[in-house]
């Protein structure tokens, strides 16, 4: 992996300070082996890397299908995957632990956005569009499009900071989410539709930050920042993914993981 090279002459201070903070991070990882670089940095590449967003629930028992498909994408090192888990199931009579009313809210938001007439369970959505034909599509993805937009992150385990810059014929507004998710959690359903059963989650979204939008500017990447709330907890790897998006129709445009 080479060190990028960029232009900060039109970044503030502070913007150049964060750049320059990322691209450290990332050189320092390049010298290092190469796990610990394929960790704690990350470059997005030619192509749009497949972005899925599944919406479940520990109360549907529809979504436990859902939920093993979606862990199949872990064989797919270039997918984006998140399971954002609603809460609206939890008036049957199980809680969800890793369900949020914000999340339900984003559900419904998205609607706009990818296709759907309402909020439902379990719900994909590939590159922004609703996909209710989920259980037949073809693995593993491929990424067909071509990026509008390039991102570098960096990690040094208690921050990621990102650099997102423009090409050529990217829209003119930008805006983003940060999404920390984790793997590998296991729940023993005491009541509601699914009592009895034992559930497996993969890519379990636990923290969600919408970043603001900004003016695309091809000769000055922007930059960004995000700090994951708690300590991370072996026993289910997590990683902070970043999601680019076009401002004005709310469609994805590049997403990319760091794992530390």
């Amino acid at each position: 992996m080479s060190r990028p090279t960029t232009s900060f002459r039109r970044l503030s201070g502070a913007a150049a300070t964060v750049i320059t903070a990322a691209l450290g991070a990332l050189a320092c990882a390049t010298s290092g082996d190469a796990a610990a670089a394929d960790a704690c940095s990350a470059r997005s590449g030619r192509l749009a890397a497949p972005l899925v967003e599944l919406y479940t629930s520990e109360g549907c028992n529809s979504c436990p299908p859902a939920d093993r498909w979606l862990s199949r994408l872990k064989a797919e090192p270039d997918v984006v995957a998140l399971a954002f888990h609603v809460d609206y199931w939890d008036r049957l009579g199980w809680k969800d632990r890793f369900g949020s009313a914000e999340y339900t809210r984003r559900q419904s938001q998205q609607q706009a956005v990818n296709g759907a007439r309402f909020s439902y369970t379990p719900q994909v959505v590939v590159d922004g569009a609703d996909r209710k034909d989920w259980p037949g599509i073809a693995l593993p993805l491929a990424s067909r499009r071509e990026a509008s937009v390039d991102i570098v992150l960096a990690s040094d385990g208690t921050k990621v900071v990102a650099t997102v810059a423009a090409r050529v014929g990217a829209p003119r507004r930008l805006a983003a989410y940060w999404a920390l998710m984790e793997q590998s959690h296991v729940t023993a359903v005491q009541a509601g539709e699914n009592a009895g059963e034992t559930l497996r989650h993969d890519y379990v979204v636990r923290d969600y930050r919408s970043v603001e939008a900004w003016t695309a500017d091809a000769a000055a990447p922007h930059p960004l920042a995000y700090e994951p709330p708690g300590a991370s907890d072996p026993r289910h790897p997590r990683q902070v993914n970043l999601v680019v998006v076009d401002a004005a129709t709310g469609r994805p445009l590049q997403a990319l993981r760091v794992g530390c």
